[in-house]
């Protein structure tokens, strides 16, 4: 760790005491953003403006999957990537000295769900009882902010990093990561990582998180009109049949035996979601095609690969079954096909995380063993580099009425405000 002058600490976090109105005013602005799936680029184009207006030389990394897909971290995609290329901002130091650092943080956010149950509308940010609330306001837009501010807290004291820092806003963290992944891929190879994923309502620095894989199981019935309904097969019981299975696999993984010791003490880390239901043509024929999505997470110790086997294995054994009379099933993949990880505490980038975050006030930062994953898994699988994912208190992600603590984000950035000084080393601005 690079010393760090007692005059220089104080004016970074006086610095950053300056900057909180503009953190939680920026917050607020990405909060607007519609980033779903397929949605990110208006809010990409934002963050590259916003970084090169902090000095940085901005590049565009597009998302390639002819250039991806032999990578054993891709993950089949969704949808087509024109129009939301990822965002990389990089400071060069005029004489380099420190370690080089990665901050990163994904701009994509999950559908807002059923939108008549939010208090306020999801994507107009709302202020109350010290939180933000929005879609993607903990997840991850604050851990973006985060990022940005910290960096440009060093400005405004008058310090810049004495080492090679890029700033990467990346896509598809929720369902694929592979905007992460060519955003590694693309740039050099740096000492280490900070990602501020949100903590589970707590500051938290994450020490293991499951792998997940998405599969699609199309089920192909027989239809008929209800009076002769028994003469049809229908596609959604079918399907629904074929969905309890897997939950019988989920306790199965999720036996004492199976889990992995990183994860001991935590109540059910393996989970299987059926995640989304199409099929049905009219209320009064059988249904003749069912179409579910399901996630369903890897244990460490286990691998992507062998989950889409057990997968593949369920589905044939359903399609041999006479109770499903004779349904045919498809399979196919889309989204996650992705390995769980572990992440070193003892690391010195995740040990100075922990210091600088004490030293701020903060408290500790408490140990999550997550039973979803984050971009980290690119670096410390692929690269053998050193990640530290810590992050503010976030409520509801994922859900109704996601919120975000506003002192913890500030917390946060001052944590990587220091870290930053700590780990690349100062220079004059």
């Amino acid at each position: 760790m690079t010393p760090l002058d007692p005059g220089a600490k104080r004016a970074i976090l006086d610095a950053c005491a300056s900057l909180e109105a503009e953190a939680t005013a920026l917050l607020g602005r990405l909060v607007q953003f519609d980033s779903t799936l397929g949605r990110e680029g208006p809010c990409l184009d934002f963050v590259a403006d916003a970084l090169a207006l902090q000095g940085l030389a901005v590049q565009r990394v597009p998302t390639e999957p002819d250039r991806l897909k032999d990578h054993p971290g891709f993950s089949p995609p969704l949808i087509p990537y024109a129009g939301r290329d990822n965002v990389v901002g990089l400071h060069r130091p005029r004489a380099p000295k420190g370690r080089s650092l990665v901050l990163q943080a994904h701009v994509d956010v999950v559908p807002s769900g059923a939108v008549e149950e939010w208090t306020t509308p999801p994507f107009q940010p709302d202020v109350r009882g010290g939180r933000i609330y929005g879609r993607g306001a903990g997840d991850m837009k604050a851990g973006l902010v985060s990022n940005t501010i910290a960096l440009k807290a060093l400005r405004r004291a008058g310090l810049a990093p004495a080492a090679e820092v890029q700033v990467h806003a990346v896509i598809e963290e929720e369902c694929t990561g592979n905007g992460a992944l060519a955003a590694m891929l693309a740039m050099p190879k740096a000492d280490a990582v900070i990602i501020p994923e949100p903590g589970p309502g707590y500051e938290a620095i994450y020490t293991a998180e499951v792998g997940v894989v998405w599969a699609w199981v199309t089920v192909t019935g027989r239809p008929a009109h209800v009076r002769d309904m028994q003469a049809g097969v229908n596609a959604i019981e079918a399907a629904m049949a074929v969905a309890a299975r897997f939950k019988d696999y989920e306790a199965e993984m999720n036996r004492a035996e199976r889990v992995h010791a990183a994860f001991h003490g935590v109540n059910h880390p393996v989970n299987v979601n059926l995640g989304t239901v199409e099929g049905g043509e009219w209320n009064s024929s059988v249904a003749s095609k069912c179409r579910i999505g399901l996630r369903v997470g890897v244990m460490l110790g286990y691998t992507a690969k062998r989950v889409k086997a057990d997968i593949e294995r369920i589905v044939a054994e359903a399609a041999a079954d006479p109770a499903l009379r004779g349904a045919k099933l498809t399979l196919s993949w889309g989204g996650f096909m992705a390995d769980a990880c572990a992440f070193d505490r003892s690391s010195p980038i995740a040990q100075l995380a922990e210091r600088c975050f004490a030293e701020v006030g903060g408290g500790n930062l408490r140990a999550y063993p997550a039973t979803g994953l984050t971009d980290g898994r690119f670096f410390e699988l692929y690269q053998g580099t050193p990640v530290a994912v810590f992050g503010p208190d976030a409520e509801n992600i994922h859900g109704i009425d996601e919120s975000v603590g506003i002192a913890s984000m500030h917390a946060i950035t001052r944590t990587i405000a220091l870290t930053i000084a700590h780990w690349c080393g100062t220079e004059t601005a």
